[in-house]
């Protein structure tokens, strides 16, 4: 990070931080992106990106900022885009404005953008500055970095488990393992995510909704995907009822019938006994999808563990036993030495109700 951000630039990149991430929910599947502009201490104008479409965080802040825009310096969490989308480009917005300094928390991965938006305000001579609070600004938007930088969406899997780590009965019940504040948290990240995918075992056993139950969060209502290679799920299925955009996946070798007659289906590669996962992520990436949540059974996410293709955990623990006979987290293959074993990295811990929330990130394996 350059030494010559100071304590003011700190303030006002930590307010526009604040400000993106209003749009949280709401900005699929766009960056979530706020904007101040100052005079030193004085902010003259502020914004963020609300849904896609509609106007960049930039052009809200200057509208509100007015002539006072001129020789201000702007702080925005990601790079103003130089090109023609659905919008005008938010860095000949800043050039007409007149401000002396752009300062930039991360660059843009967009090949439309990726360092144009820079080139565009230095041509300008307005005095550029990026880097700072580059960190937090990524992580905010998690998953458009990784879906531009990796090629797929960033996979967050919610599990639920007993303290001796079992999720459902021998029978398949598992409502309810966790609180009532627990599941309310989950609703929160699914608001948050791009899609919310889970498989026909679990579409079969509990007939979920998958839909974000939340009356006071604004939120684009998540993408459904089901993955079910011979189309199993029946007639009157909760994912079939059109309450949500739902696709479903399946095998090359089966037709859909007119049950899915209201929903998407599309067919992807098979791999031994069930769908391609690596495909699946290729072809939801394909469709601008940022961040996955999955809720599924232990085949399916054990499956996309051992795969590598869960970059997050989100695990609840309820101070509860269920018994040996009962379900464990997830299936994976049996280790043989010690040395094999899977390590994660505990980035959050903390109370929800009575129960323990924690969210993990798989450390790479040696």
């Amino acid at each position: 990070m350059p030494s010559d951000f100071d304590a003011l630039d700190h303030i006002h990149m930590a307010h526009a931080l604040r400000l993106a991430e209003r749009g949280l929910n709401t900005t699929q599947p766009n960056p979530r992106v706020g904007c101040v502009i100052a005079h030193g201490e004085e902010v003259v104008g502020e914004g963020w990106h609300e849904r896609a479409g509609q106007p960049h965080a930039e052009v809200h802040a200057l509208r509100e900022a007015g002539e006072c825009a001129k020789d201000a310096t702007a702080y925005v969490t990601l790079e103003p885009c130089a090109h023609h989308g659905r919008t005008p480009p938010c860095a000949d917005a800043l050039v007409a404005a007149g401000v002396a300094r752009v300062v930039i928390a991360a660059e843009d991965p967009n090949p439309q953008v990726d360092g144009r938006g820079i080139e565009r305000l230095r041509e300008a001579c307005i005095t550029v500055e990026s880097g700072l609070m580059r960190e937090p600004a990524r992580d905010l938007n998690i998953g458009f970095f990784h879906r531009l930088e990796h090629g797929r969406p960033f996979v967050r899997v919610k599990l639920a488990m007993s303290l001796d780590g079992r999720t459902a009965l021998a029978d398949g019940t598992s409502k309810w393992i966790t609180g009532e504040a627990a599941r309310n948290d989950v609703q929160r990240w699914r608001a948050r995510s791009s899609a919310i995918l889970t498989g026909s075992g679990t579409a079969l056993a509990d007939n979920p909704r998958l839909t974000v139950r939340l009356t006071d969060v604004p939120h684009i209502p998540p993408l459904r995907v089901v993955l079910d290679r011979s189309l199993r799920t029946p007639d009157g299925a909760h994912l079939l009822e059109g309450s949500a955009p739902t696709l479903f996946l399946h095998g090359s070798s089966v037709q859909p019938d007119l049950r899915f007659a209201g929903v998407d289906c599309v067919a992807v590669p098979e791999s031994g006994s069930g769908l391609d996962l690596e495909a699946v992520m290729t072809l939801l990436a394909g469709r601008e999808v940022n961040e996955v949540h999955v809720e599924a059974g232990p085949t399916l996410c054990g499956a996309l563990f051992a795969a590598g293709l869960v970059d997050e955990l989100l695990l609840y623990v309820a101070p509860v036993l269920l018994g040996d006979l009962a379900r464990p987290l997830l299936k994976l293959p049996a280790l043989t030495d010690m040395s094999l074993r899977w390590g994660l990295e505990v980035l959050d811990r903390r109370a929800v109700g009575d129960d323990l929330r924690l969210r993990l990130r798989p450390s790479p394996r040696s």
